[in-house]
């Protein structure tokens, strides 16, 4: 491997351009012999020779210019592939196999009655590639350790599927039930790779597009990551991402290849499948999206291999002394490309050969039929494998290879190559016949006249069958499969949870502060203490977790190769290549990935790792929730802190980073346990039981979720934790923090969060000026009450002859008089969630709308979600009821001036970004 300073050059590619000539003379030889060269060999020798003169000054270590493109033909000659070690003839036989069980299967699923559908042209485009992986590359876990990762394509699925129904992993049962996960469970089959719906089976979820290069980066990271602290062994450990061309349009797709360069992820082979198509149209019509992508990935240091051409051009390309075949291929757009996939031979000869003499002259005694079969890299074994090994060889740099195919391969003329095959999903009792006949399977006609072909299957005892399971065995077992080896972690007492427990004293302190406290005493823990991953964007300073930088230190394979500005400081920023914490700049889409690579290490390595991301909280489920539900998908585990939350608790950033919706995305995503904690000891307590839920239990018991805690950047202060703390109610969602103590009307206060001392604000004034006895009520989860109050309706409209059960949210609330009147720096949809189950009459305020730069004072009289707003809720609901006059309403607002935001006051200072 190439050492950290090759790996990580300052000027990548770089050639001054201001450097003087100091031996002129020697400079117009070297100018007379490319003269020379030009005038008597012709351009393209000198170029060839120009090309070769840059790669030997490569080799030499001389610095020139990266060529960002190189000519549209196979980067590894001929006569440098190496010795294919399998049986080719054996390898097409379980690959026809494959291919024809992959569409009659998408084909079975369309059926009259059924017509789930299904895709079957991405795989037939690369069905070669996969192929190749899985007989010589792909390595498995049966050593007890991760194997390798591989992300493969969404839509490819069918295929990963009928390959594993002739290994004798899936029976003819599941395939029957693609598409159809609970009619015909437990024989279903997922759409796509979806860990979650297949446990046993998927390891990464690839769909939606664009996630899965970005996830396979990170992934290679984190393997590094875990290797560089002594956690687990992943040196043998390789990643494989299969994309679409079309995927790669996708921002998430490439936004993060620089990284990859940088820290020389050579564990990681990027596979693009260019099949030169997207869903319904060429990828590039105009252009050529294999010299585009080279360029891009070029540009970001990787290492690219373009496997455009198979064996059958080889004998056209080496009598190409002129360089017009080149040129042609060079020249010639995708869309026309396309155009030939679907042509006769003839066409091909007339169109692409015809209009030049030379060209003509090279397939003068070349058949119609050899030159239609004139094929595309991405189908030859043999190029493949070359090109995987070449892969895998290079060091120093992540490599990328554009592997040229036809989407719709074998599938006959009315899916090869055609804009609206993505949406084909039937194949017609002609297109089967056709394909039957191209694979060799020997199925009847009769057996495929009603539409709903058989599968094939050549038998247990058959050599394809044998070569297949004996390749398997060499690389250590079958692929994909997940297994799950953690052994559970040993927890902290209640010792490490003790700062929490005291509460801040006369100090004020954000929750955000709290919760780093209590992180600090559990990194600090012997047995789990390691295996905390911290994950911030550029904002460690921000969540006063720059305490961190002296102990944990950040991650960087290269170390710290510079004296750091504050290194005089005691909270220096400190670099280190066993470092804890991940600092990925200011990139939440990639901090997002490295939470689900190492929350699903636990599975991926047998390793448990408990990552801690932490983030402005307006820039994580709204900026990456697609990210998010694909980190429930791959039942990965781990907190995510949304920093500095709620609407008006930094307003001094303005309406972009007010965020008063996050909580009510959260509770979309499944996977996702959400709370809201008001105080320090609340966030103890459920830090607690998120780890013994996600790390605490055996594999069975371990449950598959993440937590997201919203804390905020406000200081107050943290009250000690009561000598009876309700832990039960913090867990479950709502637990009452104060009982009104003086008054006569009761009522009752809901808030959580940084509203919560608002609400006890709120209860001292109607004691003390209206006479109202309010309980204020600490909601830790507005959403775990809302999912668990559903799941009990569930229940009781599936059993009406059972015991009808209640909610937690009505039990604990049942003995409460008097109305409800729910707040919180969240829109009201947010507490809105409980309404229909809280015994009696419900109000909510909320932070509804836009948010602003203002006080807090100001930003919440404005929403009227202030303590005085809080009061004239309650009295209204009162009113309401009859237990007060209406006319004290409108006293309220008066004595309030609620109806101007100036008259609130600035509010709490303090803890401003």
């Amino acid at each position: 491997m190439a050492s950290g300073s090759d790996r990580n050059p300052i000027i990548i590619g770089g050639l001054p351009s201001q450097v003087p000539d100091f031996d002129p003379e020697e400079t117009q030889e070297w100018l007379d012999s490319l003269d020379a060269a030009v005038d008597e060999r012709g351009r393209e020798r000198a170029r060839y020779l120009m090309l070769r003169l840059i790669e030997r000054a490569r080799e030499k270590r001389v610095a020139v210019p990266e060529m960002r493109s190189t000519d549209y033909v196979n980067t590894i000659a001929t006569k440098d592939e190496p010795f294919f070690p399998g049986d080719e003839e054996i390898e097409r036989k379980v690959l026809n196999a494959t291919r024809w069980n992959a569409a009659v299967m998408v084909s079975r699923a369309q059926r009259p009655g059924i017509g789930v559908g299904g895709h079957i042209a991405t795989f037939a485009s690369s069905a070669s590639l996969y192929d190749v992986g899985f007989n010589h590359f792909f390595r498995g876990k049966d050593d007890g350790r991760g194997g390798d990762q591989i992300f493969f394509q969404g839509h490819a699925s069918p295929g990963i599927y009928a390959r594993a129904f002739l290994l004798d992993r899936l029976s003819e049962t599941q395939l029957d039930g693609f598409r159809q996960e609970k009619s015909k469970a437990p024989n279903g089959l997922s759409s796509y790779p979806h860990p979650r719906l297949m446990p046993d089976f998927w390891e990464f979820p690839t769909v939606s597009m664009g996630l899965g290069p970005l996830g396979a980066i990170y992934q290679a990271r984190m393997n590094r990551y875990m290797e560089a602290r002594g956690i687990a062994d992943t040196s043998d450990s390789h990643v494989w991402a299969y994309l679409g061309d079309g995927e790669m349009d996708e921002p998430e797709s490439l936004g993060q290849l620089s990284i990859a360069a940088r820290e020389g992820l050579d564990n990681l082979t990027f596979v693009v499948n260019c099949n030169l198509q997207r869903l319904d149209g060429p990828v590039r019509g105009n252009g050529k999206i294999i010299q585009e992508l080279e360029s891009q990935f070029r540009g970001a240091g990787w290492n690219v291999i373009k496997l455009v051409w198979d064996r059958s051009w080889d004998p056209l390309l080496a009598q190409d002394r002129t360089g017009i075949l080149v040129n042609k291929l060079n020249t010639t757009p995708d869309g026309q490309f396309q155009t030939y996939a679907t042509e006769t031979g003839a066409y091909i000869r007339d169109h692409f050969f015809g209009d030049d003499a030379r060209l003509r002259d090279m397939v003068k005694d070349m058949s119609d039929q050899q030159i239609l079969h004139l094929g595309r890299g991405g189908h030859d074994h043999r190029k493949v494998y070359a090109a995987y090994a070449a892969a895998k060889a290079h060091k120093g740099q992540p490599t990328v290879i554009l592997a040229q195919t036809v989407k719709g391969w074998t599938l006959g003329p009315n899916f090869e190559g055609r804009n609206a095959t993505h949406q084909m999903k039937k194949l017609t009792a002609e297109d089967l016949k056709r394909f039957r006949d191209r694979l060799h399977i020997p199925i009847a006609d009769s057996r495929l006249e009603d539409g709903n072909p058989p599968y094939y299957h050549p038998g247990r005892n058959s050599e394809e069958i044998q070569y297949m399971h004996d390749r398997r065995k060499g690389l250590g077992g079958y692929v994909p499969t997940r297994v799950v080896r953690a052994k559970p972690l040993a927890l902290p007492d209640d010792k490490a949870y003790a700062t929490a427990k005291k509460g801040s004293g006369q100090q004020s302190i954000a929750t955000t502060m709290a919760f780093v406290r209590i992180l600090k005493d559990l990194m600090r823990d012997k047995e789990i203490g390691k295996r905390f991953v911290l994950i911030a964007p550029d904002e460690y300073r921000t969540f006063g977790m720059d305490a961190f930088f002296p102990s944990a230190k950040i991650y960087n394979p290269l170390g710290q190769q510079y004296e750091s500005v504050d290194r005089d400081l005691l909270l220096a920023y400190k670099e280190s290549p066993t470092g804890q914490m991940l600092h990925d700049g200011i990139s939440e889409a990639g901090c997002t990935a490295s939470l689900i690579a190492a929350g699903s290490a636990y599975a991926t390595h047998g390793e448990p790792l408990i990552p801690v991301y932490v983030f402005y909280s307006m820039f994580g489920f709204q900026r990456t929730g697609d990210q998010f539900w694909q980190m429930a998908d791959q039942l990965a585990r781990g907190f995510v802190l949304g920093a500095t939350a709620g609407r008006t608790t930094l307003t001094g950033e303005g309406l972009q980073h007010a965020d008063g919706h996050s909580q009510l995305l959260a509770s979309t995503n499944p996977g996702c346990v959400a709370y809201d904690p008001a105080f320090g000891y609340e966030i103890g307590h459920i830090v607690k039981d998120g780890l013994r839920r996600m790390y605490g239990g055996t594999p069975e018991e371990n449950e598959d979720v993440f937590y997201y805690l919203t804390v905020y950047n406000e200081p107050i202060q943290h009250p000690a934790e009561p000598a009876d703390v309700d832990v039960e109610g913090i867990l479950k969602g709502v637990y009452r923090y104060s009982s009104g103590e003086r008054g006569e009307i009761p009522a009752q206060i809901m808030a959580s969060g940084v509203a919560v001392p608002w609400a006890v604000e709120a209860q001292r004034i109607l004691a003390d000026e209206w006479n109202v006895r309010a309980d204020v009520w600490s909601a830790t989860s507005w959403n775990e009450l809302r999912r668990e109050a559903v799941d009990v309706e569930r229940y009781n409209l599936l059993h009406p002859e059972e015991e009808q059960r209640v909610p937690y949210v009505t039990r604990k609330l049942s003995g409460a008089q008097g109305p409800f009147v729910a707040v919180s720096d969240w829109m009201r949809s947010v507490p809105d969630q409980i309404a229909r189950w809280v015994p009696g009459a419900y109000q909510s305020l909320g932070a509804d709308g836009f948010g602003f730069a203002d006080t807090r004072g100001a930003a919440r009289r404005f929403f009227h979600i202030d303590a005085q707003s809080i009061v004239l809720a309650v009295l209204t609901e009162l009113a309401k009821d009859g237990k007060i006059d209406r006319s004290m309403l409108k006293t309220a607002v008066d004595r309030y001036d609620l109806l101007d935001v100036a008259a609130a006051g600035p509010g709490a200072t303090g803890g401003d970004a």
